[in-house]
């Protein structure tokens, strides 16, 4: 299965999201590679910053071909999880098309329904080829203790794919394993956190795809 994390717009937290669903997914006993096809190359820094190997691969893939290349590098794999681009473009064309299931995360603010436009005309056009890809919003970076603001979740209602029961909070634990190139699920694993990752796979595995 590929899962593409995607968002034209940036400081919505796709790395941390691709980063967290992979160690979650290994710690189901799945092999999983990490794709890093953003040419920023975020997920190889956090890899970089580790003092161990981490628990799961990370390759650098930030061109357009990832459709045509992936199948091969996922021969050994269960899972491929692409942390996509920073903008609408052919890198994020082929992420889309690579994908059996599309991530679009969504901080909770008018700006960032307003930007998901165009990111869900991609993966229209990309439906016509892949009959079968699934494409779910997940909610990234709620504030904690806060609603997540009935009036965002209503406004995504406009755009043909669901959005997720299961919301990440916007949480320090992210940022200071990030820093060690950890995970929250390694640093606090019982944690407010961690546990809301696990429940964003579970629901994610739910899916069916």
């Amino acid at each position: 299965m590929v899962t593409s994390i995607v968002n034209q717009k940036g400081g919505v937290g796709k790395t941390t999201l691709a980063i967290h669903i992979s160690h979650a997914l290994v710690l189901k006993g799945f092999k999983v590679l990490l794709v890093d096809a953003d040419p920023q190359g975020s997920a190889r820094d956090w890899a970089a910053a580790r003092d161990a190997l981490p628990p799961f691969p990370v390759v650098g893939l930030d061109r357009p071909t990832i459709h045509r290349d992936l199948p091969t590098l996922m021969k050994d794999f269960d899972h491929a999880v692409i942390d996509g681009p920073p903008r609408v473009s052919d890198l994020a064309r082929s992420a889309i098309i690579a994908a059996d299931l599309v991530v679009v995360p969504i901080q909770p603010s008018p700006y960032d329904v307003w930007a998901a436009d165009e990111i869900i005309k991609l993966i229209q056009e990309a439906s016509v080829f892949k009959e079968k890809l699934k494409s779910v919003f997940v909610i990234n970076r709620k504030i904690v203790k806060s609603a997540i603001g009935r009036d965002v979740v209503e406004a995504l209602e406009q755009y043909p794919i669901p959005v997720l029961n299961t919301t990440i909070s916007q949480r320090v634990a992210f940022a200071e394993s990030a820093a060690t190139g950890s995970t929250v699920l390694e640093t606090d694993s019982k944690g407010a956190a961690a546990k809301e990752v696990m429940a964003l796979v579970n629901e994610l595995m739910s899916l069916g795809v």
